[in-house]
Formats: C-alpha cells, sequence, structure tokens
C-alpha cells in the first residue's frame, strides 16, 4: 500500500486539515454578503460536477501510478459534456462519477441496510483488507486574481475517510463522514489548470464510531468548495447572546479568531427592516454590542438579525437570533418559557440520491413538519449538511445537534451482557481522542445558529471516560446551551460515572409508569426528554394521546422526539402498474441486513404523509379544550403555544351532529381567543344541543394569517366531544323493543344438560357452551348467525412493531390460545336468561394467562348484553389483543 496507513490508527484522525471552525461563507460585496448566496460569492468556487472516478475493491490495489493518471486526466467539470442524469436513472459503470453522490447509487459496490450489527469483524481499529475505495479526481482552473488569494479546499462530507492530493502531492487526511474538513492548499495551487485527487476510502477505524441506524454509502456525498480569502482573514468567530430586562435587551459579544494575527474588523449589525442597530470597529479579538428593544427568536416566531463582519476585501455575513435557553429547577426554559419539543428524529434521505440532499429535499422536509405542528428536530446521528441548520433558523424549528458518534454494534458482540458490553468503546481510553473530536467538529460548526438549544454527544455507544470528556469539554466551551446524551443509561461496571456536564435525563421508549415515577418521586432534577419515542413502524406509532398528557402534566417533561422521520429505502424502478418499486435491507443480497427495519417513518421514502403522521399533528394541536359544560354552552380552551397569542394564530369553527348529520355550526369570534400562550379560558356558546340520538360537537382550528408553508385556513387540528344526551333514541327503541317483545311473548324457554345451555323464544334458539363460556349456535328469524361456534381470541397479526414482543406472545401461546369454562349458573325470569360462567384462556403447556367472568344476558326479543370481568397472569407479556375494560393484573 503506498499510502501510510492513516484509517487503522486511533490516533491520527486528520492530517493537514484547519483547525475547526465555525461554518461560513466569505463574500467579497455587500450586496452578495446580505443577499446570503454562496452562489453569487466571487469568493467561493462550488467542484460539484463530474468528477473522473475509478473504483477499486480493495484499497490495496490501488498503487501511487494510479493517483498520477488520475492528476493527468483532461478536466471532466463541464457536466454537460457528459450528460446529466435524470432523478430516476442509475449511472451505468463508467469512469465518471457525480459529486456530490454516493458510489452504491452508480453501480458500484452494493447498498447495504444494518441498524445495531456491525457490517465487517469487530477487531478495533482494523477494518477487512476488502475494503473499497474510489479514487476522485478533476481539475480546475486559477485566474490571476483567485491565485494572489489564500486558497482554502472544504469537503462538507465524505464516507468514511478520504486522501487528498493536489497537482500530485498529497496535503491530507480526514476523517468524520458527516463533518467538514478544511485543508489550505495556497502552497500547491498554480496559476492556471489545477489537479485534484481524492480517495475515499469505505470503512476506516472511525467507522466503529459510525454505526448509525441507516443504509451505509460511501463517497463524497457533499459538496465540496474552494475558498479564495485575502493573506489576513477572521479564520473563526463565536457570537453569544445574553438577554436581560425581561427580554427587551441583548448584549452580543463575538469572540473573534484571525488567521495569523490581529486585523480592523467593522461590523454592522441589522434587524429584519434593513435597519441598523450597531455598528462600530474593533481591532481585536473581541466585539461587543448592546441593543434594546429586541425582537427574540423562537420557533413560532424565528426573527433573524443580520451581522456583517468586515475586513480589508472580505465580508462575512451571518444571521443571529437572540434566544436564551436554561434549566431551571429541573425544568427547561426558552427565553423564560417552559417550552415542549414536539419533534422528530431525522436523518439525510432521499430514495434516490441516498444520502445526497439537496436544499429542496430539505426544504420539502420542513415544510411538511411546519404543516404538521412539528417545532423540534434532533439530527438523528450525525451533523446534518450545514445549509440544513441555516434553514431551521429561517424557518423556525428547535434543534438538537447530534454528533457522528454511535457505536451500538458492541451490544451483539458474543458472551458479553448488554449493559456491560455496551460500554466497550465508550470507556476504552483508545478511543477519547476520537470520540471528543467527533463532538468538537459537530459543536463548532454550527455553534452560531439560534435554532441549535441543544448538543447530543451522540446515540446509542454507552457511556464511559470518553463521553465524561467529551460532555466536559462542551460545558467548558459553549455553557449557553444543553447538553444530552441518551447513552448515559448505559454505564460500565465497577466504574463511578460523572454525569454533571449533561442536562437532560434522557430516555428512549419509557414506559408511562417510569416517567410518572421519575417525576411523582422526584428522582432527579434534570428535564425529562424522550429523544426517541413512539416507534412510527408499520402501524404506528402508537399510544402518542397518553405521552403527551404526561408531556403536558408535568412541568419538566420537555417533550419527545418520534422514531422516525422518514422511511429509508433505495428507489429501483417501477412495477408493472407504474408504481414506485423500493427495495430495503436484504434486497440487494447483503450481509448481515435488518430487512425492512429502516422502513419506520412517519413519512414514505417519497415523503408522502403515513395516516400515523396525521394523527401525531393532531395530538400535537396548538389548542385544546380542557373541559366542558353542555348545559351552560361553556367550553374551556387551552393555547399550547409558547409565545403567540391564539387571537393572532388561528381562528376556531365548529360543527355539531347528529346521528352523522350537520345539525348547527358556527364561528367564535377572533376577540373571544383572547388567551395567552399556556393561559385557559372559558367561552360561551349560544348553541342548541340535539335532544336524541348519537350527538358530538367538533371545533376545527384553523390558521389564520399565511406562514412559511402554511397558508390561511390551514387546518391545524380538531377536537370532538360527545354531546351528553338525556334521552338516547337508539338505545330507548331498543328498550321498547325488549319490553313489548316480552309482553307480548308467550314464555321464554331455557333447558340445560351438563355441557350446553339452550335458550329459546318466539323467533330464536339460541345454544351456549359452559365448557368454552362461549355460544354454540345463534338462530334467529330462520337464520344462523354464526358460521362455526365463538372462541375467544387475543391473538392478531404481528405488526412490524411487533418484531421484539412477537416471541414472546407465540412462546406463551397466544396464536393457540383456548377457553376452559369451570362452572355456570343460569338465571331465569320474565324478562331475561342470564348466563354466568368462570372460565380461563390458556395454552397447552402453559399456565392461564387470563381469569374471566363472563355474564351473558339474554333478552326475550333476542337481544343478548354481556359484560366480562378479566384478570391477566402478570407473568404473561401484554395482551395482543382484547378488547373491553377493566383489565386488571393480578
Amino acid at each position: 500500500m503506498f499510502v501510510k496507513n492513516y484509517f487503522e490508527n486511533l490516533d491520527i484522525l486528520h492530517v493537514g486539515t484547519m483547525e475547526n471552525r465555525a461554518y461560513y461563507i466569505p463574500y467579497s460585496s455587500l450586496d452578495t454578503a446580505l443577499a446570503g448566496d454562496r452562489d453569487l460569492s466571487d469568493r467561493v468556487a462550488i467542484l460539484n460536477g463530474q468528477w473522473n472516478f475509478k473504483y477499486f475493491n480493495s484499497i490495496y490495489e490501488v498503487c501511487e501510478k494510479d493517483i498520477i493518471e488520475a492528476a493527468e486526466l483532461d478536466d471532466l467539470s463541464n457536466a454537460a459534456q457528459y450528460g446529466s442524469l435524470s432523478n430516476n436513472e442509475t449511472a451505468s459503470l463508467s469512469d465518471t462519477i457525480p459529486v456530490p453522490s454516493v458510489w452504491q447509487n452508480h453501480g458500484y459496490d452494493r447498498h447495504q441496510y444494518t441498524n445495531v450489527r456491525y457490517p465487517f469483524t469487530y477487531d478495533p481499529p482494523y477494518v477487512p483488507y476488502e475494503n473499497p475505495c474510489g479514487l476522485y479526481s478533476r481539475h480546475f482552473e486559477i485566474n490571476a486574481d483567485q491565485f494572489e488569494m489564500r486558497k482554502f479546499i472544504n469537503f462538507e462530507g465524505v464516507d468514511s475517510c478520504f486522501y487528498l492530493w493536489i497537482n500530485g502531492v498529497m496535503i491530507g487526511y480526514s476523517q468524520v463522514s458527516h463533518s467538514t474538513s478544511e485543508f489550505d492548499i495556497s502552497e500547491y495551487i498554480k496559476s492556471g489548470t489545477n489537479s485534484i485527487c481524492v480517495l475515499v476510502l469505505k470503512w476506516c477505524d472511525g467507522s466503529y464510531l459510525e454505526d448509525q441506524d441507516k443504509f451505509r454509502m460511501s463517497g463524497i456525498f457533499r459538496d465540496v468548495l474552494l475558498l479564495f480569502r485575502p493573506e489576513q482573514h477572521i479564520r473563526d468567530f463565536f457570537i453569544k447572546t445574553k438577554l436581560s430586562d425581561n427580554y427587551t435587551k441583548a448584549d452580543i459579544s463575538v469572540e473573534l479568531e484571525y488567521f495569523d494575527k490581529s486585523i480592523e474588523v467593522e461590523y454592522s449589525l441589522q434587524d429584519q427592516q434593513e435597519n441598523v442597530v450597531a455598528a462600530g470597529k474593533s481591532a481585536g479579538d473581541n466585539i461587543e454590542m448592546g441593543i434594546s428593544s429586541i425582537t427574540c427568536w423562537n420557533a413560532e416566531s424565528p426573527y433573524l438579525y443580520t451581522l456583517v463582519l468586515k475586513t480589508d476585501k472580505e465580508l462575512i455575513s451571518t444571521k443571529v437570533g437572540l434566544r436564551e435557553v436554561k434549566v431551571e429547577n429541573g425544568i427547561l426554559y426558552v427565553n423564560g418559557v417552559n417550552v415542549k419539543f414536539r419533534g422528530v428524529n431525522r436523518h439525510d434521505s432521499n430514495p434516490i440520491t441516498g444520502a445526497t440532499v439537496s436544499i429542496d429535499d430539505m426544504i420539502k422536509d420542513l415544510a411538511l413538519m411546519k404543516q404538521h405542528n412539528i417545532n423540534a428536530i434532533r439530527t438523528s446521528h450525525y451533523p446534518n449538511a450545514p445549509v440544513f441548520l441555516e434553514l431551521c433558523d429561517k424557518y423556525g424549528f428547535y434543534v438538537i445537534a447530534e454528533a457522528d458518534f454511535e457505536a451500538h454494534g458492541v451490544v451483539e458482540l458474543y458472551g458479553a451482557g448488554y449493559n456491560s458490553s455496551y460500554c466497550r468503546i465508550a470507556h476504552d481510553e483508545r478511543f477519547e481522542k476520537a470520540i471528543v473530536d467527533r463532538v468538537q467538529r459537530s459543536v463548532m460548526r454550527d455553534k452560531n445558529h439560534a435554532c441549535v438549544l441543544i448538543w447530543s454527544l451522540g446515540n446509542e455507544g454507552g457511556y464511559g471516560c470518553n463521553l465524561e470528556a467529551a460532555a466536559k469539554w462542551v460545558k467548558q466551551y459553549d455553557d449557553s446551551r444543553l447538553t444530552h446524551y441518551e447513552g448515559a443509561m448505559f454505564t460500565p461496571e465497577n466504574y463511578k460515572c460523572d454525569f454533571s456536564n449533561l442536562d437532560l435525563y434522557s430516555k428512549m421508549y419509557a414506559s408511562f409508569e417510569d416517567i410518572a415515577d421519575y417525576f411523582d418521586n422526584h428522582k432527579h432534577n434534570k428535564p425529562y426528554i424522550l429523544c426517541e419515542y413512539i416507534h412510527a413502524m408499520g402501524n404506528g406509532p402508537g399510544d402518542i394521546e397518553d405521552y403527551q398528557k404526561l408531556i403536558e402534566k408535568y412541568d419538566g417533561f420537555c417533550g419527545g422526539f418520534v422514531w422516525e422521520w422518514c422511511d429509508h429505502a433505495i428507489l429501483v424502478g417501477k412495477t408493472e402498474t407504474g408504481k414506485a418499486k423500493y427495495y430495503y435491507g436484504g434486497d440487494f443480497g447483503e450481509f448481515p441486513h435488518d430487512g425492512n427495519f429502516c422502513m419506520d417513518g412517519l413519512v414514505y421514502p417519497d415523503r408522502t404523509p403515513h395516516t400515523g403522521l396525521l394523527e401525531y399533528k393532531n395530538v400535537i394541536r396548538p389548542v385544546r379544550v380542557t373541559d366542558s359544560d353542555f348545559t351552560k354552552g361553556r367550553f374551556t380552551f387551552k393555547n399550547w403555544l409558547d409565545f403567540t397569542n391564539l387571537k393572532e394564530y388561528l381562528s376556531v369553527s365548529y360543527e355539531i351532529t347528529q346521528d352523522g348529520i350537520v345539525v348547527g355550526n358556527g364561528i367564535i369570534e377572533s376577540e373571544e381567543l383572547d388567551i395567552k400562550p399556556h393561559q385557559q379560558k372559558a367561552i360561551l356558546l349560544n348553541i342548541e344541543l340535539p335532544t336524541y340520538g348519537k350527538c358530538y360537537i367538533r371545533f376545527i382550528y384553523v390558521q389564520k394569517y399565511n406562514g412559511y408553508f402554511t397558508d390561511a385556513g390551514h387546518i391545524l387540528g380538531y377536537e370532538q366531544l360527545e354531546i351528553p344526551v338525556a334521552n338516547n333514541q337508539h338505545s330507548e327503541v331498543r328498550e321498547l323493543m325488549t319490553i313489548n317483545a316480552c309482553k307480548n311473548s308467550t314464555t321464554l324457554k331455557c333447558t340445560e344438560d351438563d355441557r350446553f345451555v339452550c335458550v329459546c323464544g318466539d323467533n330464536f334458539r339460541y345454544v351456549y357452551n359452559k365448557y368454552t363460556g362461549t355460544f354454540e349456535e345463534l338462530v334467529h328469524s330462520n337464520q344462523t348467525i354464526l358460521l362455526k361456534p365463538m372462541s375467544y381470541n387475543i391473538w392478531r397479526a404481528p405488526t412490524d412493531n411487533d418484531a421484539g414482543i412477537r416471541q414472546d406472545w407465540q412462546r406463551c401461546g397466544y396464536d393457540r390460545a383456548i377457553a376452559r369454562g369451570y362452572n355456570t349458573t343460569v338465571k331465569i325470569d320474565m324478562n331475561a336468561v342470564v348466563i354466568t360462567t368462570q372460565l380461563s384462556i390458556s395454552a397447552i403447556s402453559i399456565q392461564r394467562i387470563l381469569d374471566i367472568k363472563g355474564v351473558w344476558t339474554i333478552h326475550c326479543n333476542g337481544t343478548i348484553n354481556v359484560n366480562m370481568g378479566v384478570t391477566k397472569n402478570k407473568e404473561t407479556p401484554f395482551l395482543p389483543r382484547f378488547r373491553g375494560k377493566n383489565v386488571t393484573a393480578k
């Protein structure tokens, strides 16, 4: 192998890269800087497009000659020369590939989906010898003006690691797939034509830290930028804000770091109306600004100021949101308000382009989220594309920004206990440098975004000394945000962990009992957050309303994030009927794989909403009826918005139905909806209630004005309440039928033997089986109602979300359960026969699952009522199916 083996060396993560910095784009003029469009900047050359490409099955097949030949190939940067790929085409095996993209989408290697298991032998830091790689190359031009400036190349995402050559000279190496790597290539560039070669490896030692639940894809999958900058310039800056006087004033500091030495900086801060609210000059390392009458940023009203930093020959423009996030007494506050996260977990994902997502893709996701009342995103399980945070700032989303760390695969190691194995990498000091590096790169890239409230150290990887070090660094570097890491639930044996630098108590899929126990027994003084919950696979998500009631009940419960936003699949064409055809795990012949477990989103791969998203939208609606008094026409509405008066956001209409027919409607006037955030108000409606039938009143919440991605008239949710009616027409008719039938009938006949009870009326004959506690025959008006005897059924077809519990159900015999009656009593009077049976539900080889007291009442007109008291055996798993009330466990 002609390159140094950095990719299996835990002590060498980056060679020749610049120090981490905030993500920004330099400009040469104020107009382009204020526009904030990098495509307009003459200080940026975007190197996206067609690149030369050569694929190797192993890094050990590549030789220095390949690099030399690649550097000498003709320039292919003009994609039009070779044509472009339509959205549903796959490139044939060729010597060119689009950048950004993943090579599995272009005929090289193969797709692989795995959730927990590592796709290679666990033997850190080593990876397989058969380690596929791709050699990318192209030429680019440097004019005389550009040549006089410093030149930096930025790779925004390369999976999993890469070596870089400029004009045949090796510049360096870098890893961490979802973070930016920047190189100063000024000394290696010449005026005119230059060559660039990039050797990308599929696996490296960092892959042990990137075991995320997703398709494993390789290549230069995010943008490549060439930046031209003055010899002296601002290298990095950190914007910090401190709000005061009840959030009406702000002190803003900008910590500056220069490339080489301090230079004079002119600064200005503009509001959204382009009024300059602060300006000045600074030659030091810090800028201080104080402004009053501020407008704060929040997800409901994402107000942004524009900060421009001007130096000789360069301008940097960035958006600034004034907001505060803090924890007091175990409660999370944003700008002094106890905010609730109504969130989702989101991957960068597209069924056609894979991990390569466009701005249009991102905006489509955000638009759908806004349309469905979602206000928060966790970037699972790595930093999303840099521009995504800019969009979250602009459109208003709270973000948990997650580092590119997950080591879930250690739990699959043979012979180790789940908990102790979970911490194998988290507590292995060899990995400390790599884990801390990943957290640092995430924080420093996105530190100037108002949308980021919480830094997450990563996902399922267990806890230990390495995560402690990462959390400590975060709190020392940025104490203005909160820290999160759910993996702290799993700790190493015989080691006392330090959790002091974690601000949130984070769990996944916690039970209602666990949540109530946390708050009712005051176990911790940290906000409680469900970083994943209500798994959206199959017919999920489930229990949304029950979780939401708990979120609303406890001030310290700051909300949850659905797993997950979208289904992950690969579009492979269309069926004979023209429907899109998608592949998931196992469809590519790969091993290992986790099947369709990647199809677990609120939206389909093409972003068509699942019905589960519609349910989630209504559960997290911005307003709820908390109390009602139908006799007075009084309804109490609570505003669950955090910063917006209800009258400014929505209108309410209502309709009254009687047996499915609308019999009344109306509108609640705007002045009646003067309800401040988190407050409630009783509103009187002049309505006429129906006196019989099945009746409901339905409140419909309608957006009042145009907003981002939603127009006036957009339905935000609804509420339906049953109207209590003194005389229900249907039940009244049934009762009259029973009484009249009994008056007009002769006698209700009942016979009984050891096994059966036979009940006969004028036009029916029913046979009840004492052994099974159900009816054997039902004949009414000369019609046979039962095709076969009744039976008790606690089984149903398992869904995808039942994959874990299904084995327990079947082990307990739920799919083959049988009933056994013990004793039956029969009571007869002139109006009814009442049959009571004590019975159980069990299975062969299995103890009792349920004890049931079944009471069947047969009226003289042939109607049957049933009431069951059910007690479940605590030793058995929860039931797949059982309809009824008062089901208890003993």
